[in-house]
């Protein structure tokens, strides 16, 4: 009974003394004539039409030889550049990952007598030994080796690689300070 009251009293307490305090500042009839012209800070713009007229007025027709033209060009820009670099990633089927290496030669025997048309590459990644099937430029292209393989061989996966490009040139030669009588780029 004592902590009802108590609490009642104190509820009252609280609703009452809201009540008490007032907003403080000016009321909204004070501000009801003012006025202020903020025109000059506005931005203004043309219109939609016009400008849409002299963009299609000053745009020189293009043919469709010099689109090709272009197409050509950058083309070539991304092969020239492609051939400065040594590697590029795409993806291979992994037939065999393993340290045993008489099991990795056997199963690269079955996979040549299997499927005699399909050229693997047998890779020696210390301590393991990869057999390695193809090099895709991306997975779909390689769908269709794993699911000839996969009957064969079921542990059979396809995994990302770095392949070396062929035909690379070596833009910058890195000359050696010590022997400049010799070039590194010729070693490798």
């Amino acid at each position: 009974m004592k902590r009802s009251l108590i609490a009642i009293l104190v509820s009252v307490f609280l609703l009452s003394s809201c009540a008490i305090f007032k907003k403080s500042g000016p009321k909204a009839d004070e501000f009801a004539d003012y006025t202020e012209d903020i025109s000059g800070e506005r931005i203004t713009f043309s219109d939609l039409s016009e400008q849409a007229k002299k963009v299609s007025d000053a745009a020189p027709r293009e043919s469709a030889e010099a689109v090709d033209d272009d197409l050509e060009y950058a083309l070539k820009a991304f092969k020239d550049k492609n051939k400065g670099e040594r590697y590029w990633n795409g993806f291979t089927v992994l037939v065999f990952s393993g340290v045993d290496r008489e099991q990795a030669f056997k199963t690269q025997k079955e996979l040549e007598e299997s499927f005699p048309d399909i050229k693997s590459d047998m890779q020696y990644q210390q301590p393991r030994y990869l057999l390695k099937v193809g090099k895709f430029v991306n997975r779909i292209e390689a769908q269709p080796y794993y699911h000839q393989l996969i009957e064969k061989f079921p542990t059979v996966r396809i995994i990302q690689d770095r392949f070396q490009r062929e035909g690379y040139v070596n833009p910058d030669p890195v000359e050696d300070v010590e022997r400049p009588d010799q070039n590194i780029s010729q070693d490798l």
